[in-house]
């Protein structure tokens, strides 16, 4: 799980815009995994491995299936993510009317500005993976990121009390926004047919 996470975190970061469908699938898929797993207990490794499995297969289908409205789901995202991210250092949970907004302010802006939402979307999601599945390499054990079981991760908080993992989020992050910007992202160029 790990070394797809690493994957799917390279190819969102670096190439999000030009392979969109492949990155929204791979994301499906982790996230269905992480949630499966997480509803059932770590007693029974053979269930969890399967529920992992399913609920992976499942969030995969949905995301390839949800590619039509993905810039709306990814904005959405974006806008919970930064109402978690703002809220963190408070020490609480946002309110869900708060979550709600953000969630939709996101889909707003996101469709109106596709491409660049994309890029900034796919970019930072591609570091935060890249972030937690650096921290569970360098953790094995220690905890660094935050969770008691290698089956029950916290995406949006991996190291309570670390500002520098935030800040390498957002340095990495507008890294993966300028090699899109400038290499992987740019439009095809149209050919004129005569």
């Amino acid at each position: 799980m790990l070394a797809l996470m690493i994957l799917s975190g390279l190819i969102a970061w670096a190439a999000g815009y030009r392979l969109f469908r492949t990155v929204l699938t791979l994301f499906g898929f982790i996230f269905g995994a992480w949630f499966a797993s997480s509803v059932f207990g770590a007693s029974d490794k053979t269930l969890l491995v399967l529920a992992a499995l399913g609920g992976g297969a499942v969030g995969a289908l949905i995301m390839f299936f949800a590619y039509f409205v993905g810039v709306a789901l990814l904005g959405a995202g974006i806008g919970v993510l930064a109402v978690h991210m703002l809220w963190s250092p408070i020490g609480s949970d946002p309110r869900p009317v708060v979550v709600i907004l953000a969630a939709v302010a996101g889909a707003a802006s996101a469709m109106m500005l596709q491409r660049y939402v994309i890029i900034v979307g796919t970019a930072f999601g591609g570091a935060w993976m890249l972030l937690l599945s650096g921290l569970a390499l360098v953790d094995r054990g220690q905890k660094i990121a935050g969770t008691p079981e290698v089956w029950v991760l916290y995406p949006l908080d991996p190291s309570p009390g670390r500002q520098s993992v935030l800040v390498a989020w957002v340095v990495l992050g507008l890294a993966g926004v300028l090699i899109q910007l400038r290499f992987t992202g740019a439009s095809k160029p149209r050919v004129k047919k005569l």
